[in-house]
């Protein structure tokens, strides 16, 4: 006699990650350890800014470069560098991201990649904001500056937050690229944003040099620590949304 036949079972349903998505996720760049790199640039970060005010007279000479800075102000730079306080300011920031957030959903038509842009470009900003109140570090006194342009007090000066967004966008905008032709091309013009941007804030004399430096280890714990979460939990997110918010025709 033949025994009773086995009972086939299905296999247990596998979670959807980076690896095995469909084709509406996209994945973001990834270092390997991830969260522990992560980490450690946000300690980096919290003892950096610990240590310029414990330091003594390390504000004074930082001052001293935004005081060499305010003597020599040009009409030229001057303009260029008030532009940018407004371009990059959080306003007009946040105008341009949701800008380009809905031209690459609703125009291209690709949620997820106009979400990666969107949280990519805002992730500088919200770890700076998160820096500011652990750090809480006095801005530039204005009063001691012979050309203070955009006068600010308050103790929100480490890290810079239009440094950390310029970083970020630098970021999201060489994502999109990435894979094209214009790969290259956007990560240079990234790059030197980033920097113009951090000179501006050192010109107008609203930063120390310390802060703007910090806030390119906030910008980058920012990222690592968004692209691995994105990668882990994002797959799992995409497959749930329904095919109406995609802007296509539903999948058979």
């Amino acid at each position: 006699m033949t025994g009773p036949a086995p009972v086939s079972r299905p296999a247990p349903a596998r979670r959807p990650d980076a690896r095995s998505a469909g084709p509406r996720f996209r994945a973001l760049p990834q270092v390997r350890h991830w969260l522990s790199l992560g980490v450690l640039l946000c300690v980096a970060v919290i003892a950096l800014g610990l240590a310029v005010q414990l330091v003594p007279g390390d504000t004074a000479a930082e001052l001293g470069v935004d005081q060499g800075l305010s003597l020599h102000h040009v009409p030229t730079l001057t303009a260029v560098a008030m532009a940018i306080n407004v371009l990059f300011g959080p306003v007009v920031g946040l105008a341009l991201v949701g800008a380009v957030a809905l031209y690459l959903w609703l125009v291209r038509r690709d949620l997820v990649k106009a979400a990666a842009f969107g949280v990519v470009a805002c992730s500088g900003w919200a770890a700076s904001e998160a820096f500011k109140l652990l750090v809480s570090r006095p801005r530039p006194d204005p009063a001691l500056l012979f050309d203070p342009l955009a006068p600010e007090t308050g103790a929100d000066s480490f890290p810079s937050g239009h440094v950390a967004f310029a970083a970020a966008l630098a970021f999201a905008l060489y994502f999109l690229a990435r894979g094209t032709r214009w790969s290259t091309a956007a990560a240079a013009a990234g790059a030197v944003m980033a920097a113009v941007v951090a000179w501006s804030r050192l010109y107008i004399g609203v930063h120390y040099p310390t802060d703007v430096a910090a806030s390119f280890l906030a910008t980058g714990a920012a990222v690592v620590l968004l692209a691995g979460v994105w990668n882990r939990f994002g797959p799992r997110t995409v497959e749930r949304l329904p095919d109406a918010v995609f802007l296509r025709p539903s999948r058979p």
